[in-house]
Formats: C-alpha cells, sequence, structure tokens
C-alpha cells in the first residue's frame, strides 16, 4: 500500500493532478430524477457505441449483389446484396451477433427517446433560460443528429422496409423545387436505387455523425459543468448557489448503477422482444413495398405529415412545388426552427433578460405549457397518421374515413388540449403560492448536511 501511495504521490508533483481532480470530485449535483433523464441518453449512447463496433466487425457495406446460401432456407437461393447477406449472417450465425442487433436497435430507439424526454423536462421547467440558450440550440442540434444516426443505421441493413424508407427520403430529395434531382443524385450516387447508397450511408453512420455526436455530446456536458446545473426552488435555494449531492461519492455511484441498470433493461428487451426481423421482410427490390410500412418512431409523425397532406401541387413565379415538399420538408423545417428560437422569443416576450438558476414550475408559465402541450398532441396525431394503414385494419375503418378523422384531430386536438392546459395551469398557478413550497426533497449527505457550490 505505501508503494502505491508512493507512486501516486509521485505522479501528483509531476502533474499536479489532485489540484484539478478534488474540484471536481466536489462539484455537486442536483437532487432530483429528472436531472437523470441526460444521463439515460448519454449511456445509451455509450451502448450504441459498443455494440456498433461489434456489429462493424461482421457488416459488409456494399450493394454488390450475390446468391444467399446462409442457415434460413426460406430465402435459400435469392438473390441479395452483400449488406443484406451480412446481416443475416450476424443475425444467424455469428454468436451473440442477434442479441448485440437488438440491444444496438433499443438503444438507438432508447436514446432518441431519452433526448426528447430531456428536453421536455428543460422546456416546461424554463432551464433554457439565459445564460443557457446556446446549450438549448446545441441540444436541439444534438436530436437533430440523432434521428439522423437512427434514420441511416435503420436503412444499412437493405431489407425491403428499410429500402421503403430510403425511397420516401429519395421522393422528398426529389421534391426540392429547382434543384431536387441534383440533390438526389448527388446523395444517392445516381439515379435511384444505386449500388452507392449503402457504402454512403455506411460512412454518414460509423465516422460523420458519431463523430459529431461525440463532439456536440463533450461540449454540451462541458457547458453544463462551467455554467453548473439549475435547480428546482427548494427550501434554501438561491440562484448563487448550487446544492445537493456532491460527484464523489453520491453522483458516482449513483450514476453507475443507472448505467448498469440501462444496459440491463435494454439486454432484457434484447432478450425477450423481437425488432426488425429482416428475414421476414426479405431483401429490398425497387418494384416492391412492404405492407404495412413503418419506420422507427421518432420518423413517425414526419410519415404522418406526408400520408395526411392533400394533393396540392401550387404554382409560384412559373415553378410548381410538389405536393410533399410542404409536408416533409417546409412544416418540420418551421417546427425546427420554433424549437431552435424559443428561448428568445420568449426572452423578448417576457422582457426578460436576467440571468436564472432556480427553474420554474409549468404552473408559473402557464403559455408556455399549453403551447407545449398542444405540440405534444400535435406530434402525437401526426405519428398515429403515420400508423394509419396498421390502426385501419385493427378498427376495420377504412382508410379515407382514418385519414378524414385524422385531418380534423390534426387541427382541433392541439388547439383544445392547449385551452386546457393554459386553464388548469392558470388556476393550479393561482393556488401555489410563489416561493419554495410545494418543493422537491434534497437529498442530505453522509453527514446529515448540503453539499453547497458556487456558481462564481
Amino acid at each position: 500500500m505505501s508503494r502505491i501511495s508512493g507512486a501516486i504521490g509521485w505522479l501528483d508533483d509531476r502533474t499536479g493532478f489532485s489540484r484539478l481532480a478534488y474540484p471536481s470530485l466536489r462539484k455537486v449535483f442536483p437532487d432530483h430524477w429528472s436531472f437523470l433523464l441526460g444521463e439515460i441518453a448519454l449511456f445509451c449512447f455509450v451502448l450504441l457505441l459498443a455494440t456498433g463496433t461489434y456489429l462493424t466487425l461482421f457488416y459488409v457495406p456494399s450493394g454488390e449483389q450475390l446468391r444467399y446460401d446462409g442457415p434460413y432456407t426460406p430465402l435459400l437461393g435469392t438473390d441479395v446484396s452483400a449488406a443484406f447477406d451480412s446481416v443475416m449472417n450476424i443475425s444467424f450465425e455469428v454468436r451473440a451477433g442477434l442479441i448485440f442487433r437488438q440491444i444496438h436497435h433499443w438503444a438507438a430507439l432508447v436514446f432518441v427517446g431519452a433526448i426528447v424526454v430531456h428536453l421536455g423536462r428543460i422546456f416546461f421547467t424554463a432551464a433554457f433560460r439565459k445564460p443557457r440558450e446556446l446549450n438549448w440550440v446545441l441540444g436541439t442540434g444534438l436530436l437533430l443528429l440523432a434521428i439522423g444516426e437512427g434514420f441511416t443505421g435503420y436503412s444499412l441493413p437493405d431489407d425491403l422496409l428499410s429500402g421503403t424508407g430510403l425511397r420516401i427520403a429519395n421522393s422528398v430529395l426529389l421534391s426540392v423545387p429547382l434543384v431536387g434531382p441534383q440533390l438526389a443524385f448527388l446523395a444517392f450516387g445516381g439515379e435511384f436505387p444505386t449500388d452507392q447508397i449503402i457504402s454512403r450511408l455506411f460512412i454518414l453512420h460509423v465516422l460523420l455523425l458519431p463523430g459529431l455526436l461525440i463532439g456536440g455530446v463533450i461540449l454540451h456536458i462541458g457547458l453544463v459543468w462551467i455554467q453548473k446545473h439549475t435547480m428546482y426552488r427548494t427550501p434554501g435555494a438561491k440562484e448563487s448557489v448550487v446544492r445537493g449531492p456532491s460527484f464523489w461519492p453520491v453522483q458516482v455511484f449513483r450514476s453507475s448503477g443507472l448505467f448498469l441498470l440501462t444496459g440491463a433493461v435494454l439486454a432484457l428487451l434484447a432478450g425477450l422482444v423481437q425488432i426488425n426481423p429482416v428475414w421476414t421482410y426479405g431483401p429490398y427490390r425497387a418494384y416492391e413495398s412492404s405492407v404495412p410500412s413503418q419506420p422507427d418512431w421518432y420518423m413517425g409523425w414526419l410519415e404522418g405529415t406526408l400520408r395526411l397532406a392533400p394533393a396540392f401541387e401550387p404554382t409560384i413565379l412559373g415553378v410548381t412545388i410538389p405536393s410533399i415538399f410542404i409536408p416533409a420538408m417546409v412544416l418540420p423545417g418551421l417546427m425546427l426552427l420554433l424549437l431552435l428560437i424559443w428561448p428568445f422569443v420568449e426572452g423578448h416576450h417576457r422582457g426578460d433578460h436576467e440571468e436564472h438558476h432556480l427553474l420554474e414550475w409549468p404552473s408559473e408559465a402557464p403559455g408556455r405549457t399549453a403551447v407545449g402541450a398542444a405540440a405534444f398532441t400535435l406530434l402525437v396525431v401526426l405519428t398515429l397518421a403515420g400508423g394509419n394503414d396498421v390502426l385501419g385494419g385493427l378498427l376495420t375503418i377504412r382508410l379515407a374515413v382514418l385519414n378524414d378523422i385524422f385531418r380534423v384531430s390534426l387541427f382541433v386536438l392541439p388547439v383544445v388540449v392547449g385551452i386546457l392546459t393554459y386553464r388548469v395551469m392558470k388556476a393550479r398557478g393561482a393556488q401555489q403560492p410563489r416561493g419554495p413550497q410545494g418543493a422537491v426533497r434534497l437529498e442530505r449527505n453522509a453527514q446529515g448536511g448540503f453539499d453547497e457550490e458556487p456558481r462564481s
């Protein structure tokens, strides 16, 4: 033991590590479960990198055609791409390949879901206010990168389901006025389908997008570390002080346990719940389409906009706008823009340019809460509309009738939910005294007190 202590002392004398480590180990974290949502997203990302590295060892990113001769007899002798053949090999022949594939896919779904819920927590508690506007914009960018990473990974198996999704993406690019054909040709390497798209998606999925995500996550966490966490209005909470358990040992062991629990839940899902069985879809054929064709949940709302949009093609300055351009590009673009600029819009509207480190309860800002509830309702309706063929079969309702119901709901339900939410929050805010009352409990440290850290 003395030798170990001596070695540590020798290293510290030459690096000054303790002067850097001690402040970090004593850094204070807020004690509330909602602050762990971002950690769940981070842990899913780590698991995605780990399982993705294993899968990359066996995946072949090529559209070259060959004859399938693997153990899945229904496809014996079928012409498939090398990419599809490698995914079948991973699923049926590589040791632990299928479980790794399913952990990877489930982790991707939970990853995007955790980011969305984390973003919702920040939105409804006003954690985006000054000085955290930049981190809000960065977090929104990370959500877009996560969706792009999910879509590229979803497309790599080159099965009939993912190929249908790529065909829709190609149609969306073609719909861009004036430059659509050039954009689609550039993205896909020729007229769809092409042999190059798989290799291009592979580079995006394993190199470019993960690199951007890693850099963005480091910057995001770095800004949180520098600016320090926000806090709920708890008894004794102050704008000038962060109060809660320290990084060591409380937060370290809590985060370690959460990481292990996240991995266990994903492994349990992967072992018990089948996802993306490419062998049942078969290889992609340009003249075939899978029915029902459902994307992963985070792309469902975009699918819904396409299915509900009317066949309307306006002509502006002699240029005809294709019918899918507005629902597939314009509307999502406007929604993204509103999400990005929301902190600045709200700050200007409220005339609030002060720094804030204590969070608001949703009832303290009924307008914002109502807008968030209406937006959530809108996305739910669009997501359900993206599965209208499945719902129509389950409910035995004709597709045209179901689409009409969704189109009416798209305009009525968000407004109704928004008004009801506003009134409930307004009434709750009137009954709830301002200040620390009704706050969440802070966990005491081992000595029975609280750890505190000044913000300055």
